[in-house]
């Protein structure tokens, strides 16, 4: 048991920094991104490409700014007539909702590298594991919150464009796709997040550590 716990922290505190370096990486390539602002050719054509969606096979394609998508059965087909709107919305509302989350998981894998760190110095009961773990506690409750309203704004952008841009059919007839405003996007999703219960159950393990450093400067009293 002792061996397991003398390598298992050093694993984890090294796998940790990879991920966090990683983050790094994919944070600075959003940037850049950003700040080049490339924009998508008028005569831009990728061919077309085979996609299977809820298991039915279908095409995607981009040809000359349009954008179509067409499932093989069920006579579902969809074309985005300026597929240059689109592609600005995905990097303008798209791209910074993908560097919070970047930016997010840096930080939570760096706090568990220093929290592991701490683990293989046979540190786990003092005061600053004990603010490492409250800190990933309340770091995953405020990302639930805030990505919740990205995610939703850009949901919400996305839908008001395609509602406008977009031609649906299905076997052959056309259909109107309601406008962002008849959606209803609920203001408690964050509270079925999986960021927010891990939140809640990060904060009760983190009274577990404050009581068992309680203990432990008890005892080192009475020693």
């Amino acid at each position: 048991m002792t061996t397991t716990m003398g390598w298992l922290p050093r694993v984890l505190r090294w796998g940790f920094t990879v991920f966090t370096i990683f983050c790094g990486i994919g944070a600075v390539a959003i940037l850049i991104v950003l700040a080049i602002d490339p924009k998508l050719p008028g005569n831009a054509n990728f061919g077309t490409t085979q996609v299977e969606f809820l298991g039915l096979p279908g095409t995607v394609s981009l040809q000359n700014s349009t954008f179509g998508a067409q499932l093989a059965h069920g006579g579902l087909s969809m074309r985005v007539n300026d597929a240059a709107g689109l592609f600005e919305i995905v990097k303008h509302t798209g791209l910074p909702v993908a560097l919070l989350h970047v930016l997010f998981f840096m930080l939570l894998f760096d706090l568990l590298r220093r929290l592991f760190r701490n683990v293989g110095r046979g540190e786990s009961f003092t005061k600053p594991t004990f603010r490492l773990v409250q800190i990933i506690g309340f770091s995953l409750l405020g990302f639930s919150l805030v990505s919740a309203i990205a995610e939703g704004l850009f949901v919400h952008v996305l839908l008001d464009y395609l509602a406008h841009h977009t031609a649906v059919s299905v076997s052959g007839m056309a259909v109107r796709l309601p406008d962002a405003q008849e959606f209803h996007f609920g203001g408690d999703s964050h509270l079925g997040s999986s960021y927010f219960f891990t939140g809640l159950l990060v904060l009760a393990l983190s009274e577990v550590f404050r009581q068992g450093l309680a203990l432990k400067n008890d005892s080192d009293l009475t020693i």
